[in-house]
């Protein structure tokens, strides 16, 4: 992977698709651990949505910085973020 000089566009993009994934991780996890421990079946299924949104989100993110020709995204499955 190459190295932005500070301050260049590919540096603040890459700056901001690592927060974004960072929230979104969070996002992530807690739905995920909400899905997993909800007190009733309806809120499990919407952790559920919001689990799927998240994953789709990720996806959407890793796109958009493939086509700005950032670093290439970490391999990894649908469900982490780097």
């Amino acid at each position: 992977m190459t190295r932005e000089a500070p301050g260049s566009r590919a540096s603040d993009l890459s700056t901001l698709f690592h927060r974004l994934n960072n929230q979104l991780g969070v996002i992530l996890a807690n739905a995920e651990l909400l899905e997993a421990r909800g007190p009733d079946p309806e809120t499990k299924a919407r952790a559920g949505q919001i689990v799927a949104g998240a994953v789709e989100a990720i996806t959407t993110a890793r796109a958009i910085r493939a086509a700005s020709d950032g670093p290439p995204a970490p391999a990894g499955s649908d469900r982490s973020v780097e």
